[in-house]
């Protein structure tokens, strides 16, 4: 239920999917553009769940020959285009392949560096790959980037979740839901963190 940070991170890029919660495969539930997430069941899905990372914001059409060419100075610039880096990032991450979906988020940080979606999918993506190490550095990017999102707080709790560090993961997810009590991702996720610590049942 990741890549909510694929992210209201849409907020910030006018924006972000996780996933993810990219993100986020297995039991989060953050958004990844509302495309990268999954399943409190462990199922990824493309819209119901959500780390690798965000509620799009609703899109307007602007008339037609004032629409401004792309600023490549701001976050979250990729992921519209169906062929592009962080789009095909998605597409492998709904399909469970991360190794791919890895490597086509890199791709798209290398050449898009404020692209904060594409910095969330990464994330999302180590991950799932249990780099926690490289995931550490993605998710501080895109904090740099744009901020402590609900989102980016929901898909850093869930990362912690499947370290095991439940008290990390719970800080952050309550963080997230100060921001917005009513964000089902973040709540799904604090009920799954309360029922594996209930259950003693580690976050797959």
């Amino acid at each position: 239920m990741y890549w909510g940070a694929f992210m209201r991170m849409r907020d910030v890029r006018v924006l972000i999917l996780l996933a993810a919660g990219l993100l986020a495969g297995c039991s989060t539930a953050s958004k990844l553009g509302d495309t990268v997430s999954t399943t409190t069941d462990g199922a990824a899905s493309s819209d119901t769940t959500g780390s690798i990372v965000t509620q799009p914001a609703e899109q307007t059409t602007p008339a037609p020959g004032l629409e401004p060419p792309p600023d490549l100075s701001t976050p979250g610039l990729t992921g519209d285009d169906p062929n592009d880096d962080v789009s095909l990032g998605k597409k492998y991450f709904r399909s469970n392949d991360y190794g791919l979906a890895e490597k086509s988020f890199r791709s798209a940080v290398e050449k898009h560096p404020r692209d904060a979606e594409a910095w969330v999918g990464l994330a999302a993506s180590y991950d799932r790959l249990r780099r926690f190490d490289l995931a550490d550095r993605a998710y501080a990017e895109a904090f740099r980037l744009i901020g402590p999102t609900t989102e980016l707080l929901n898909d850093e709790g869930f990362s912690y979740m499947l370290r095991g560090d439940y008290a990390r993961a719970h800080k952050l997810l309550q963080q997230a839901a100060a921001k917005d009590p009513t964000n089902r991702y973040v709540q799904a996720n604090l009920q799954l963190l309360d029922d594996s610590i209930r259950q003693h049942k580690p976050v797959q």
